[in-house]
């Protein structure tokens, strides 16, 4: 059984969020035309959410026990480690270089894409790593994070809220994964600063180095309205959150020794 490993900002943002959310639905549900801009909002989010799935499903390459079944039997592995009962279908996309992957939600049902440059680092020497991106995205399903982004939709409206739950669900989502494939947890977070080639030359330390740099408040700010934590901060907590497990395993505690970071 996995441990919590839910960052305690994520629940806190959510709380907030669902209040504030809430707040605006009842006072558009009071009136007509608030309702009417409520059915407009939701039947435009649904159409846009439709054309991107239409767009995954038709040009995208679904994984499959035909294509690229490494894929699948790694995603079954963390579903079953996760509790998601049914693996959600799993789609790989050309991104013209980015690197990334992303999970989504369409009608009750989850999608989870990968960009192919993050595949290939499993054809050349990364297997761990795609492990840990893929363990990252199936974790997003299994809190149900596109499902509560959608709901707290009108909290998005108020400045740096919705980001600040986004960057929350984020490092959720690096613990789990960092727990399931701690093998690929540095690499993953490198692998997205430096690309795939080039994240096995850094020097990890000068890079960590980076979060503990004096904010400027560009800096303070660019991080505050984005949905993820500078990748600095990101791989000083994985790389907190590993070794830690490895010292609480050595030692024989088991999960319960992991320290959560906040």
């Amino acid at each position: 059984m996995l441990p919590d490993l839910v960052n305690p900002k994520e629940r806190t943002y959510l709380m907030i969020a669902l209040i504030v959310s809430g707040l605006i639905y009842f006072s558009l549900l009071i009136s007509v035309v608030g309702i009417f801009y409520l059915l407009l909002g939701g039947a435009v989010l649904a159409i846009a959410q439709g054309i991107a799935i239409g767009h995954l499903r038709g040009n995208a390459i679904r994984v499959s026990e035909r294509q690229f079944p490494d894929v699948l039997r790694v995603a079954h592995q963390v579903c079953g480690q996760l509790g998601i009962a049914e693996v959600p279908p799993i789609y790989i996309m050309q991104s013209g270089g980015v690197l990334n992957a992303f999970a989504t939600r369409f009608f009750g049902r989850n999608y989870v894409c990968i960009y192919s440059e993050i595949l290939e680092l499993a054809f050349e020497h990364g297997e761990s790593e795609v492990a840990f991106v893929l363990a990252h995205e199936l974790t997003h399903v299994a809190r149900k994070h596109v499902w509560w982004k959608t709901l707290i939709t009108p909290a998005t409206f108020v400045p740096f809220l919705g980001a600040a739950y986004s960057r929350a669900c984020e490092y959720t989502c690096d613990a789990y994964a960092a727990y399931l494939w701690p093998q690929g947890a540095e690499g993953g977070i490198l692998v997205l600063a430096a690309g795939k080639r080039l994240y096995r030359e850094m020097d990890v330390d000068a890079f960590l180095a980076q979060a503990h740099e004096p904010d400027s408040f560009w800096m303070w700010l660019a991080e505050h309205v984005s949905t993820h934590p500078n990748l600095p901060k990101r791989l000083s907590m994985v790389r907190y959150f590993t070794a830690t497990r490895a010292a609480a395993a050595s030692a024989g505690q088991g999960a319960s020794a992991i320290v959560r970071t906040t």
